[in-house]
């Protein structure tokens, strides 16, 4: 699918590259300031329909309950949108604008998964996530917070990311929350709408005013009696008519008009909520050959290492998750003597468990490696071959190596270093994906 980019406040003399990784990237104008981002998924529940059912891309999906049944449509693809099919729509209204729909009552254990990759894709380049929705987050990449790199490459990579999981986002990027979201639904599917720092009064100014968030029908009525009908007659309108509409939240609301909010995102997790960290990746092509199966799972393993690292935690059991191409799999664990968050040590933990599940020629669509059981309370078991820390964890003697690839990439960003197994993925596997599973529920 094709890949759209709008700019505000910052004119380049070209188009970005296809691929998302120009030489204009140089041309960026500088960044001030914070820089946020919305992300928000392109139909995505019947985009991953589509991704599952191939024969079913290019045609009109519906995800929904049944016509007869009195359902509500909850997603519907771009191809039955012209019809008039949209969200929140009575699935019997649907059927009589697309009869020729394909219609699935939704998988959503499938979508929750999918969600997870691609959350994990935004962690992988940024702490600091906000998953608002199944489909919807805002994420922080203001330059030098986290990243040295331009705010809009790195909103390009991710939108690359995404679609090579086989489904597409769009991405609103600002200096707050509310222009990242109007952003976000400017330019779909597989958009990319930035707003420069300085240009959000401009940008949301003729915007009608029920693109701010907040602003309901009721809201939106009682501001058109007062004649107040876009978002710039908003941000202008007297103090009095905004406590009259909004009460308490008069000022709130027209700082958000004015694009003057001040928006936070926090880390997408903290030490004491994290129960595991662990990757996983869905492979455009299924792996059946060990030295790529091997490689895939060491290229994961750095990357849970590195998240272990960067949070302090150190774990004792080692998971390993494969699914197959024809949907079964299996997953196997094993306690470790001690704690650890060095990836020289879990992964060939891992590999061993590899060998209880799995033979060459078994083709393997989905691969992962976690890391787990971070609390110490049934002590430490000592090792007359091994250093014990104060945390009671063993590390090997390539861990300084791992720790210095760590800081070049928290500088330099991801792809700066690696080993070279990459190149046997290409790009597929340079920011493998990440799941953290929390004590909270998930939605």
């Amino acid at each position: 699918m094709e890949k759209h980019e709008q700019t505000y406040g910052f004119q380049r003399s070209a188009p970005a590259d296809a691929g998302g990784s120009s030489p204009l990237d140089a041309l960026l104008g500088a960044w001030d300031g914070p820089a946020i981002g919305l992300m928000d998924l392109d139909a995505f529940f019947a985009s991953v329909e589509q991704l599952d059912h191939p024969e079913w891309r290019g045609k009109p999906v519906i995800v929904g309950g049944s016509p007869e049944e009195r359902g509500v449509v909850s997603t519907a693809s771009y191809e039955a949108r012209p019809y008039g099919v949209h969200s929140a729509m009575s699935s019997a209204q649907a059927k009589r604008l697309c009869p020729h729909a394909i219609w699935t009552h939704g998988h959503f254990d499938r979508y929750r998964e999918m969600s997870a990759q691609i959350i994990a894709i935004l962690a992988d380049e940024t702490p600091y996530v906000d998953q608002v929705s199944i489909d919807e987050a805002f994420f922080d990449v203001t330059p030098g917070r986290f990243s040295a790199e331009h705010p809009v490459t790195i909103a390009r990579r991710i939108s690359d990311r995404v679609a090579a999981l086989g489904v597409t986002c769009s991405i609103g990027l600002g200096r707050n929350k509310t222009v990242a979201k109007i952003a976000s639904e400017r330019d779909k599917p597989r958009g990319l709408t930035v707003v420069y720092p300085g240009t959000e009064a401009a940008f949301l100014a003729p915007l009608p005013v029920g693109a701010v968030s907040g602003i309901g029908a009721a809201a939106e009525a009682r501001l058109a009696k007062r004649g107040i009908r876009t978002v710039g007659q908003l941000a202008r309108a007297p103090q009095r008519v905004l406590q009259e509409v909004f009460g308490v939240n008069g000022e709130a609301m027209r700082l958000r008009a004015a694009g003057q909010e001040v928006s936070s995102v926090t880390a997408i997790d903290a030490p004491d909520d994290v129960k595991s960290v662990s990757n996983e990746r869905t492979f455009a092509h299924d792996l059946t050959e060990r030295a790529d199966v091997e490689a895939a799972l060491a290229l994961l393993g750095e990357s849970v290492g590195r998240r272990l690292r960067r949070k302090g935690l150190v774990g004792r059991t080692v998971t390993v998750k494969l699914r197959y191409t024809y949907g079964q799999g299996h997953t196997a664990q094993r306690k470790l003597p001690h704690p650890t968050d060095d990836e020289n040590l879990f992964v060939p933990a891992a590999r061993e468990l590899l060998n209880t599940i799995w033979h060459p020629g078994l083709p393997v669509r989905l691969l992962g490696i976690g890391i787990s059981d971070f609390d110490r309370e049934d002590g430490v078991q000592t090792d007359l071959f091994c250093e014990v820390d104060e945390r009671g964890a063993v590390a090997s003697n390539r861990r300084d190596l791992s720790v210095a690839m760590d800081q070049v990439r928290e500088r330099f960003g991801n792809a700066s270093v690696g080993f070279g197994r990459q190149a046997r993925f290409g790009k597929d596997l340079v920011r493998p994906d990440k799941f953290l599973n929390m004590n909270k529920p998930t939605d």
